[in-house]
């Protein structure tokens, strides 16, 4: 038992033996392309904001990933020692541009913790928050402390990097180092659209638990149905095929599409949604009265 998951036990023969085929991450890596119509999220932003409500692309796809994670929970899975894991707690790390205390501009690594039912709403207000306080050029989070005490003595890295990695391959790293470090994480996103960059297929980490790293590109004509009138953000997808099959990462996609296709499904919570959509399969299967 692991301070951030629990073995996966359920999990068919053939998965539970494939990390002992492929027991590195970036072995396991498979690479997927994804056209998003960019339309409907860039009229859904507009529509939020005539409303006083300022959220961006980030906070939509976050959004959409994590009532995908709650529908497909395989997805939040990792692998460890050749054993897989399904992650207790769902968080997304990201990193953002912040100006130094001597007026030059640099970047830090958050991580943001969300709840499986959160709305999109209360997505945009936590993103926001962690935001706003680690843009602060004074502010240095957790990582960022770490990181510097770890760069204060010669070798010291070298050794807390093995140690931790020796640690977390026996589910013995402490909570508290898994906590600050945004390589632990149920998935790592860039938008690259915002600096104007084409996506990218960004490696997995093999340090820490990262199992999807999604790219977001930057917006361009639906040049594959011929549409100058229609727009799409390409995403660069990076997974590791270990932590589910073929169909189940089929069926996220389609959940993924949907949900950026109609960002309003996002406003209501998980299971007000579970629960509007058994409704109205009972509603369908009542025959009428004669």
């Amino acid at each position: 038992m692991r301070p951030d998951g629990k073995k996966v036990k359920a999990a068919s023969p053939m998965y539970q033996v494939v990390p002992y085929i492929m027991p590195r991450r970036y072995d396991a890596q498979n690479f997927v392309n994804v056209q998003i119509d960019e339309d409907s999220i860039r009229e859904y932003l507009r529509e939020k904001r005539t409303n006083g409500i300022r959220m961006n692309h980030m906070t939509v796809m976050i959004a959409a990933y994590l009532r995908t994670c709650a529908n497909h929970p395989a997805l939040n899975r990792f692998v460890m020692n050749r054993r897989i894991y399904a992650r207790n707690h769902f968080c997304v790390s990201f990193v953002i541009l912040k100006p130094t205390v001597d007026g030059q501009r640099g970047e830090t690594v958050i991580k943001v913790y969300l709840d499986l039912d959160d709305d999109i709403f209360t997505v945009h207000e936590k993103l926001q928050t962690a935001i706003k306080q680690n843009s602060e050029a004074a502010y240095n989070n957790t990582m960022d402390k770490f990181v510097n005490f770890m760069l204060s003595l010669p070798g010291l890295v070298r050794f807390i990097v093995a140690t931790a990695r020796f640690l977390d391959n026996y589910g013995l790293l402490p909570w508290k180092i898994i906590d600050l470090s945004p390589f632990h994480t149920s998935m790592f996103i860039t938008n690259l659209a915002s600096i104007n960059t084409n996506y990218i297929y960004h490696h997995l980490y093999d340090f820490g638990t990262t199992s999807v790293f999604l790219s977001m590109g930057k917006i361009v004509n639906d040049y594959r149905n011929n549409r100058d009138d229609k727009h799409v953000m390409p995403l660069g997808v990076v997974m590791d095929e270990r932590i589910a099959d073929g169909y189940e990462f089929s069926r996220v996609f389609v959940d993924m599409r949907k949900y950026l296709k109609n960002p309003r499904l996002l406003e209501k919570r998980r299971q007000d949604e579970i629960k509007e959509r058994q409704d109205n399969k009972a509603s369908k299967e009542v025959a009428p009265i004669d």
